[in-house]
């Protein structure tokens, strides 16, 4: 049944989504943790409606985040000069902003969760704002890596805003095959399935339950860890 399936056209479409992915997820993970340290140590005006929109945004639908930056990226849109639409850098745009919400609320949760009598006592031999800082992301790394990872199972499964802003491109390889340049896991299963392909796109599915399950197996280690630690 398989015998016919193009490994290198299969291979190129799993390093593009991991490599969207990946990327989409480590600047999500630069925003999200200053910004939930300073959301974690601050008391404000209005913070209850910012962890509300927050919160919110993890089900934001994906397609009207593809949308929104397909008409940024366009030619008439206010960064068109930057001429990244349907490249694998305007599916790292859109991911960025699906998973920054996972990971900034998970990782808010953590850190809150770190109790103030460990601050206060942090202040109290003299440790300075980043010191303190860093011990609290320290005490909450448990949940902060759920939460990265929780980012990166949103990432890794995306389809709408990829298949919007990426296209779906796949070029011709010099030997005649196919080669991956937007086309991720999920959106390959949706074009192979249409075109009847239904070899390729098992096996691509096969692969990406194999990454999300993985993904899901190192958060529950992690959590694992986290209770034991405690």
């Amino acid at each position: 049944m398989f015998a016919d399936l193009d490994a290198a056209y299969i291979v190129s479409i799993v390093l593009v989504s991991l490599y969207v992915s990946t990327a989409a997820v480590a600047i999500s993970t630069a925003i999200s943790l200053p910004t939930a340290v300073v959301l974690g140590f601050t008391d404000f005006p209005g913070k209850g409606l910012v962890t509300s929109v927050i919160s919110t945004g993890m089900g934001f639908p994906s397609v009207v985040v593809g949308l929104v930056v397909l008409l940024l990226l366009s030619n008439s849109g206010p960064l068109g000069s930057f001429d990244l639409l349907f490249t694998p850098e305007a599916m790292i745009a859109s991911q960025t902003v699906l998973a920054t919400p996972v990971i900034l609320s998970v990782s808010l949760s953590a850190v809150e969760g770190v109790g103030q009598e460990l601050r206060d006592a942090a202040f109290a031999a003299g440790g300075t704002a980043t010191d303190v800082s860093l011990l609290v992301l320290r005490e909450a790394r448990y949940g902060i890596v759920t939460a990265i990872l929780a980012g990166y199972g949103r990432a890794i499964s995306e389809v709408g805003s990829v298949l919007i802003v990426g296209g779906n491109i796949a070029l011709t390889a010099p030997d005649g095959g196919r080669v991956s340049f937007t086309q991720t896991l999920t959106t390959a299963i949706t074009i192979e399935a249409r075109k009847g392909n239904f070899e390729t796109g098992i096996a691509l599915g096969v692969v990406l339950v194999a990454l999300a399950l993985a993904v899901n197996v190192l958060g529950a280690r992690f959590r694992d860890g986290g209770r034991g630690a405690a």
